[in-house]
């Protein structure tokens, strides 16, 4: 008997256990297809209805292009989405260059500092920013005594204050989708490139640039997606001019109870972001998140041909630039300006969480930094509190079952996907994904129409089904990244031994990856833990979550309680991401003993 077929006998048994049954995917469909999809789609057909819920009109599309108002809202909100991609873009690209040309140990530790400013809660960081950028916060405080001015700047309520908690709130997402495809490029194409004569500028911006183009693209495009749906930024640190489409949204839900008006500017959001994934494939070819180019007739080469001229004019400027930079620094101090840049911003990612703590210690009865004193009242007025209590006894509950039950259906899923060949795999895996790309007000408008219909709305089961639809794909994302590189003979050995599908995945598959499973818990943990846009809706004013009591506070009236929060909240985020990062990155240890043995 030869080898080959030896082989094909005793691979049998693995053919009909299946490597991927794609059916585990059905319960995370479903779920999504209820969930998700049904109330966008009833969203799309309520924005069309009369008021009244009668017969089919564009009354409300008619009222939003024929009122002033709406449409400087919507003009305002792309061109706050459309800064906030370009400036994380911008300053995030040389964070991520200067990342993935590190070596892999050292990496690892340097990204935490982005991991954890991007898991902080959006309300903490925003709540930095207001006691920073006050008229007497520390940027102003620094400013008048370092001489720059005679009288404290205006950088609150304005659109100042809005770019910067929009960037920095946006800026670790865009540095996260650009670092895997960098970390893909082959630097020996960059050297090669300067063997032949090429100048370290002309290597940059006609070799590494273009083969960067993926993760820039996809960057620019969750950055300005996630932008389009945000309310809490704007809210507290921009003014009246600075109203975006979201606050909008809410207005109508909350105040004027027009369903069907806000349903039409929640459909006119999702359409910006439609129309923004389909020009990003059109012109860099992305049609999906995964770094991948797929080439395309007509219009590709008037992008390319684009592309080109502007990386061309690129190469001039920085060639000129930094033949000039050269000449007056020196190549000695020149040769800084990159690490000197990085280090300026993780100081601009890191400060203002780290900024809270010591004001959550102030003995003050007033936000000032530094405090002039230093007590633990505060926190005793936390946890003496009641309702503080309640809304944090709510979020732990509602986040474990909403980790629990994003793993179970996202892990699935992802075995399912993980080598499966079927045609619908790549639909699934969009599917699975789509709720990162929707505007999460469309998602928790559409869930509140829906749940106002099933009796949902204030119920502890309204807000785990809405924070699963939320946490679902990061807890599919985070287990399929650990199957990527999963060793399935593993599983075809236990097969030809005889164990059944259900064995292997309990015996096998799991105990291998449970690393990458705990993880996934652990980020969906963190994801509903601080979700604020479903608990606005889903919530009632009854069912209070931490981050909602939070958000009315902070509305209300800035005070010390706040920083206390948000200490507790700012590290019990980053210990839950140091814990999921850790064991991520543990997927392998157990296959490889058992390699060894």
């Amino acid at each position: 008997m030869s080898a080959a077929t030896l082989a094909s006998r005793m691979a049998a048994p693995y053919r009909r256990f299946g490597s991927g049954p794609l059916w585990f995917a059905a319960p995370g469909i479903a779920f999504l297809a209820i969930f998700f999809l049904i109330p966008v789609l009833r969203l799309l057909g309520l924005s069309v209805q009369e008021a009244s819920g009668g017969a089919l009109t564009g009354e409300h599309y008619a009222r939003i292009s024929g009122t002033d108002v709406y449409v400087r809202v919507l003009l305002i909100t792309f061109k706050i989405a459309g800064l906030t991609a370009v400036f994380s873009v911008v300053l995030g690209y040389p964070l991520a260059y200067w990342l993935s040309r590190l070596p892999a140990n050292m990496r690892s530790r340097m990204i935490l500092l982005v991991m954890v400013p991007f898991w902080t809660s959006y309300l903490v960081k925003t709540f930095a920013w207001m006691v920073m950028l006050g008229h007497t916060g520390l940027i102003n405080r620094m400013i008048l005594g370092l001489g720059l001015s005679d009288e404290p700047l205006s950088l609150l309520h304005n659109e100042i204050g809005v770019m910067v908690g929009m960037t920095h709130a946006m800026l670790p997402l865009a540095v996260l989708t650009m670092l895997p495809v960098m970390n893909g490029i082959d630097r020996h194409l960059t050297q090669a490139a300067g063997t032949l004569g090429a100048a370290p500028g002309q290597s940059l911006w006609f070799v590494y640039f273009p083969l960067s183009l993926p993760g820039v693209a996809a960057a620019g495009l969750l950055t300005f997606i996630s932008s389009l749906g945000f309310f809490i930024v704007p809210a507290l640190l921009g003014g009246r001019r600075e109203t975006m489409l979201a606050q909008l949204i809410i207005a109508q839900v909350q105040e004027m109870l027009n369903w069907a008006f806000a349903g039409a500017l929640a459909v006119m959001m999702l359409i910006a972001a439609l129309i923004t994934c389909w020009v990003y494939d059109r012109l860099f070819g992305l049609s999906t998140l995964s770094g991948e180019v797929t080439e395309r007739s007509g219009g590709r080469g008037k992008a390319r041909g684009i592309g080109l001229a502007v990386l061309g004019a690129l190469v001039s400027i920085s060639v000129t630039l930094g033949g000039g930079v050269r000449r007056v620094l020196g190549s000695r101090i020149s040769a800084w300006l990159l690490p000197a840049y990085v280090t300026a911003i993780f100081v601009f990612l890191v400060a203002p969480a780290l900024i809270v703590i010591p004001i959550g210690f102030t003995s003050s009865q007033f936000l000032e930094f530094p405090p002039p004193g230093y007590s633990l009242r505060w926190f005793g007025v936390y946890f003496d509190s009641p309702v503080w209590l309640s809304a944090t006894l709510r979020s732990f509950g509602v986040a474990l079952v909403t980790a629990m039950l994003a793993t179970t259906i996202g892990g699935l899923a992802a075995l399912a996907l993980a080598r499966s060949r079927s045609r619908w795999r790549g639909a699934i895996f969009s599917f699975f994904l789509a709720p990162m790309i929707v505007p999460r007000i469309v998602i928790a408008v559409g869930l509140f129409y829906l749940f106002a219909q099933l009796g949902l709305v204030a119920t502890d089961i309204g807000l785990v089904i809405g924070h699963t639809v939320l946490a679902l794909p990061f807890a599919f994302v985070a287990v399929a990244a650990v199957l990527k590189n999963y060793d399935w003979r593993l599983d075809q050995a236990a097969a030809v031994l005889g164990a059944n599908r259900f064995q292997v995945l309990r015996l096998v598959t799991v105990p291998l990856i449970k690393g990458g499973i705990v993880a996934a818990f652990l980020f969906a943990f963190i994801t509903s833990f601080d979700e604020l846009t479903i608990a606005i809706f889903i919530s009632g004013g009854i069912k209070t979550t931490l981050p909602k009591q939070m958000w009315d506070d902070m509305i209300l009236q800035l005070n010390p309680t706040l920083a206390a929060v948000s200490v507790v909240v700012f590290l019990l985020v980053t210990c839950l991401l140091l814990l999921a990062e850790r064991l991520r990155r543990r997927p392998h240890s157990a296959s490889s003993r058992i390699e060894t043995h």
